[in-house]
């Protein structure tokens, strides 16, 4: 398909991290093939994910389609990039249109990025995740690569105020070795093993990660390793408020 929007908005991306001397880590870019369909599975923890886990892939010449919620392409500055780009809306009380739109352009040798949370994450762990990814990847018969992504929610999260213009930001993305789920396999037992692998490299990335949190910068560091955000029982109440 033709790319008139999507290297622009690349190239806009990258010159934006230049400015801001963000240091951003890619490891792993070595599992997404340079060729054919792959689903990308990453963690959700900013609304700026989609921009770095495309980023992951650039590495291996691919750009990547990202499954979004309908009202981001509703939005008149939002929803022409969105269509540009050939991402792919999805409308939560229709979903099945948008899986089929997936799984047509998967089967044609495209990347796709699913966020299998749904929704970010306030507590900055990984949430219950939804079967799709599992369920698109077998039925393509292509390979399910789990991603992570930290420091993102720092520039711009659910419940706090944007702060796009932070400097010296690091950022990392870790991508794992794929899964090969099949039709025949419980795709339940595989979505359990999908977000197990992304636990283990949120962990690892909040874990190698470079900066410590300012006493009065705590709320971006989860609860288990002694920052303020909302435990996951704390942040699964918000969501069952305020879904967003």
């Amino acid at each position: 398909m033709a790319e008139i929007v999507y290297p622009p908005v690349i190239a806009l991306a990258k010159t934006m991290f230049r400015v801001l001397d963000m240091r951003i880590r890619i490891d792993g870019a070595e599992h997404i093939p340079r060729q054919g369909g792959a689903v990308l599975a990453s963690n959700h923890v900013s609304y700026l994910d989609f921009i770095f886990a495309g980023l992951g892939a650039l590495p291996a010449k691919r750009l990547t389609r990202f499954m979004a919620k309908k009202e981001v392409f509703d939005n008149r500055i939002s929803g022409p990039l969105m269509r540009g780009m050939h991402h792919i809306p999805v409308d939560r009380k229709a979903g099945e249109a948008a899986y089929e739109q997936a799984l047509a352009a998967l089967r044609t040798g495209e990347v796709i990025g699913v966020f299998p949370e749904a929704t970010i994450s306030r507590s900055f762990t990984v949430k219950d995740i939804k079967s799709g990814a599992v369920r698109l990847a077998a039925a393509a018969a292509a390979p399910l690569i789990p991603m992570a992504l930290w420091g993102t929610q720092r520039m711009w999260t659910k419940g706090r105020p944007r702060a796009l213009g932070t400097r010296h930001l690091p950022i990392t993305i870790l991508i794992g070795e794929p899964l090969h789920p099949t039709p025949e396999q419980d795709a339940t037992a595989v979505t359990a093993e999908l977000r197990a692998r992304m636990t283990e490299l949120v962990d690892k990335a909040q874990r190698d990660y470079p900066d410590s949190p300012a006493a009065d910068q705590t709320w971006w560091q989860p609860a288990h390793l002694g920052g303020t955000a909302p435990t996951p029982a704390e942040a699964a109440a918000l969501d069952t408020r305020s879904p967003g």
